[in-house]
C-alpha cells in the first residue's frame, strides 16, 4: 500500500498544481459519505475451526470530487473502510483517486480508478482491469482501485478506443482463519508469488475497442500482464501452491437489443505458459414492462456458462446454467429484487441467491442478500470448501 500511495503522490503532483492555477475560475466541490451497518448470519455449523456463525461489521464509504474548467477537468475520490470480526476482512482501500481531463474527442485519467467491462449477469469474464475484493463479497462485484493511466479516444465512425497503462499489480485477499467462505488451508496473500521477476511492478497494458451499430453493442479487448486471478496448483499431499502468471487475454462481449429482448455474450481466451483456456457465457434477458400500468418491470434471465478449466476454475462455473428474475418496482423508494440460481449441468451442485434493496426517506437504504449452497458435490475442488457457508446478509446505510 505504501508503494501505491507513492504512485498517487507522483501522479497527482501535476494535477493539484494545475488545480491551483485554476483558482480564479469556479471550482465545484461535492462530498458524500455512506455509513453502513452489516450483519451476516451463517446458519450452518462451520466446516473449519476458528469460524463463527455471526459476523457484524461496519463500513465507511466517503466520496469527493472537484471540477473546474467548465467540468473538463476534475479530481475524484472514493474511499472504503470495513471493520469486521474476521481480521482479514477488516481492511481499507482507495477505490478511486484520479485526475481526469477531457477535451473534444479524448479523455485522460491518471491515478487509481475502477473500470468495468462486460454485459453478462452471472459471470463477468472480460472484466480484468481491477483486482477482485474477494473478502468483501462472494459474487466478485466489489473491486480494488487499480493504479493506471487511461486514454480514451472517441470517433464518430469507428467507436471508442481505450488504452491502459497499468504500472502496479494488486494481490487478491482471501478470508482469514476466522472468516467464512474460505479454503481449508488459509491463504495469505503475501505467500503468493509471481511468474514475472518484476513481481507486482511488472508494467502491464490493456486495450479495449467499443462500438455501437444498430442493435449491436460490441466490445473487443486485450490484456497483457500479471493475471488478476492466481493460478492454483494442488499437490498430492493436499497443499496449495499459487502464483500470479503472466497472461495474454483476448475478450469479446456483445449485447443485442431487440424489442424486449437483450441477447448477451462474453468470451475470453487466456494464454499463459502454465495454462491456456477458453471460457464463455451466453444468454438472454426478456423484460415485461409496466405490468398493469403501475410501473412494475419483471425480467427473466437465462445464461449458459462454460470454462475449459473444469473444476479448477476459481469461479466454479465450468458447465453451468444460470436462471433468474429481475424485479424493478420503479417506485419512489427504488425497490428492486434479483432472484437467481446456478445449476451445475454435470454434478448436483446448485447455488441459489436473493438480492433486494429499498430506500427509506431521502438518506437511508436497506439491503438483503442470501446465498444458499445446495447439495454441493465433493468433486467440486473449489466450491466444496463453501458447502456449509450458506448465509443471510442484512445491511442498513445512511447517506450524508
Amino acid at each position: 500500500m505504501k508503494r501505491i500511495i507513492l504512485f498517487i503522490i507522483i501522479s497527482f503532483g501535476y494535477a493539484f498544481a494545475k488545480a491551483q492555477s485554476e483558482t480564479p475560475k469556479k471550482v465545484t466541490h461535492d462530498f458524500e459519505l455512506e455509513l453502513e451497518g452489516e450483519y451476516r448470519y451463517f446458519y450452518e455449523d462451520a466446516q473449519f475451526s476458528g469460524q463463527e456463525n455471526h459476523y457484524p461489521s461496519l463500513a465507511i464509504r466517503p466520496e469527493y470530487s472537484a471540477e473546474w474548467n467548465k467540468g473538463y477537468e476534475s479530481i475524484n475520490f472514493k474511499g472504503f473502510l470495513r471493520i469486521d470480526r474476521d481480521n482479514v476482512r477488516t481492511h481499507w482501500d482507495i477505490r478511486e483517486l484520479y485526475y481526469q481531463k477531457a477535451k473534444k474527442n479524448w479523455e485522460l485519467s491518471i491515478g487509481l480508478k475502477k473500470v468495468y467491462w462486460g454485459v453478462a449477469e452471472s459471470n463477468h469474464l472480460v472484466d480484468i482491469i481491477n483486482q477482485t475484493d474477494a473478502v468483501e463479497s462472494f459474487d466478485g462485484e466489489d473491486k480494488l482501485g487499480q493504479p493506471m493511466a487511461q486514454f480514451s479516444w472517441v470517433t464518430n465512425d469507428f467507436g471508442t478506443f481505450n488504452f491502459f497503462y497499468l504500472p502496479y499489480h494488486r494481490k487478491r485477499t482471501f478470508a482469514g482463519e476466522e472468516g467464512r467462505l474460505r479454503f481449508g488451508v488459509v491463504i495469505d496473500k503475501d505467500d503468493l508469488g509471481y511468474e514475472s521477476g518484476a513481481e507486482e511492478w511488472r508494467q502491464d497494458f490493456a486495450f479495449r475497442w467499443k462500438y455501437f451499430v444498430g442493435a449491436f453493442d460490441i466490445g473487443l479487448s486485450h490484456f497483457y500482464g500479471n493475471g488478476r486471478e492466481p493460478l492454483f496448483v494442488f499437490t498430492p499431499t493436499g497443499d496449495i501452491n499459487a502464483f500470479y502468471p503472466v497472461i495474454n487475454q483476448t475478450g469479446l462481449d456483445v449485447q443485442i437489443t431487440h424489442n424486449a429482448f437483450l441477447w448477451k455474450f462474453e468470451s475470453i481466451y487466456r494464454h499463459a505458459d502454465a495454462q491456456d483456456f477458453l471460457a464463455l457465457v451466453a444468454g438472454l434477458e426478456y423484460t415485461f414492462s409496466n405490468i398493469d400500468g403501475n410501473g412494475l418491470d419483471i425480467g427473466l434471465l437465462g445464461e449458459y456458462l462454460y470454462d475449459e478449466r473444469d473444476e479448477l476454475a476459481l469461479t466454479t462455473l465450468q458447465n453451468d446454467m444460470f436462471f433468474g428474475s429481475r424485479i424493478a418496482f420503479n417506485d419512489v423508494q427504488d425497490t428492486s429484487i434479483l432472484l437467481g440460481g446456478i445449476k451445475d449441468l454435470e454434478q448436483s451442485s446448485t447455488i441459489f441467491s436473493i438480492e433486494a434493496s429499498r430506500r427509506f426517506g431521502s438518506s437511508w437504504t436497506a439491503e438483503i442478500e442470501a446465498r444458499i449452497f445446495n447439495d454441493i458435490d465433493t468433486s467440486e475442488l473449489i466450491l466444496s470448501n463453501f458447502q456449509d457457508d450458506s448465509f443471510l446478509r442484512l445491511s442498513i446505510s445512511r447517506f450524508f
